[in-house]
């Protein structure tokens, strides 16, 4: 049954009683013309287009213009990306929901294979930050031995492992154990049947969360404390080594695009600590609240979209890379390279299939 103070005040319970509703977690924006949430509607179709159309644009532009550079950090960057892109194509499910077009579903098994996948996405883009963090870390502390530690196979090995660990770690959603995250909760029975347990919520952060925060903490607190000393002795033999300043650039290339990741990664944990926050206070009994589970979560999964605005605008290679295309996709260089049609006609089939 639907909570009343999940019902429009305006309506009365004879109405109530007539008619089907659906289930709102916020008591404001329904529309009785569409007879649906309107607000949660449009607030999670803007956030499906905007992460869809974001992460598009960087796969395009990783795809169509590559950096040299930095080749094994675009993979877990890209990584990243595709799960982001996963996200904001799932969220179209709770929009489709408010709309009333999933009535046939079986309501346990969707909010339950739904609730898992969104899980397993946003737990392979934690890990794709945490193990950026680390590849960056051995660049700057192994900077001689790093092509040799660092290999294209390696980096697919742990690519592989990190959708294994995230698929296996909130496999025990499916046995009872309880819900992995708030994702479905515009489903009425992922709100009200579907409850969090203390041990399953504790499993999930303690081999999750916690390890992710603390590799991310470590790994970029000694990147700066590095950065920092070199460029301080770099600073006083400059004049008297005529190859420092060569090697003085250098050390700033790694101290800004690790600013570039540790703004992506900080903007992630600060829009997810809400949402894990109140997992946890939810899970030991303590607060619960419809609209806090709503914003919370919605806040979370808006890290998808930041994601690629954080890294296109503060990344000098990415943007070099998207003038590139520009420069590539003009009518007179079009038919010079082959490879970019092809990859525009890819592009818009993608959008069809989105549409």
């Amino acid at each position: 049954m639907m909570n009343s103070s999940l019902v429009p005040l305006n309506q009365s319970s004879t109405d109530v009683s007539n008619t089907t509703l659906p289930f709102c977690l916020l008591e404001a924006g329904y529309s009785y013309i569409f007879n649906t949430c309107l607000l949660e509607v449009t607030l999670i179709l803007l956030l499906s287009v905007l992460i869809i159309s974001g992460n598009l644009v960087v796969i395009f532009v990783f795809h169509c213009a590559p950096s040299p550079s930095q080749h094994t950090t675009t993979a877990f960057i890209q990584t990243m990306t595709y799960a982001d892109l996963l996200v904001g194509v799932s969220c179209l499910f709770p929009s489709m929901s408010l709309l009333n077009h999933l009535q046939g579903l079986e309501p346990k098994l969707t909010c339950q294979v739904f609730g898992y996948l969104v899980s397993v996405l946003k737990s392979v883009s934690m890990l794709s930050l945490a193990c950026v963090s680390v590849d960056r870390y051995i660049a700057v502390t192994r900077p001689l031995t790093y092509a040799s530690l660092v290999s294209q196979c390696r980096v697919r090995c742990c690519i592989i492992l990190i959708w294994l660990y995230s698929a296996l770690i909130f496999m025990p959603s499916f046995m009872g154990w309880g819900k992995p995250g708030y994702h479905g909760d515009v489903v009425e029975w992922c709100a009200v049947q579907w409850k969090t347990h203390p041990a399953f919520t504790t499993f999930i952060v303690v081999m999750l969360y916690t390890p992710a925060a603390l590799t991310v903490c470590f790994t970029y607190g000694n990147i700066f404390k590095i950065c920092r000393q070199h460029t301080r002795e770099i600073s006083k033999r400059q004049a008297r080594e005529n190859d420092c300043s060569k090697n003085h650039f250098s050390h700033l290339s790694h101290k800004r695009y690790a600013m570039v990741l540790f703004r992506i990664t900080s903007v992630f944990y600060i829009l997810w600590l809400p949402y894990i926050l109140y997992f946890l206070l939810e899970s030991g009994g303590i607060f619960h609240h419809p609209a806090a589970s709503f914003l919370t979560t919605w806040l979370a999964i808006s890290n998808s979209f930041c994601n690629c605005l954080i890294y296109s605008l503060s990344n000098s290679a990415f943007r070099k890379g998207l003038k590139r295309l520009c420069s590539i996709c003009d009518l007179e260089n079009f038919e010079r390279h082959p490879q970019i049609k092809c990859s525009i006609i890819i592009f818009y089939i993608v959008l069809l299939h989105l549409h």
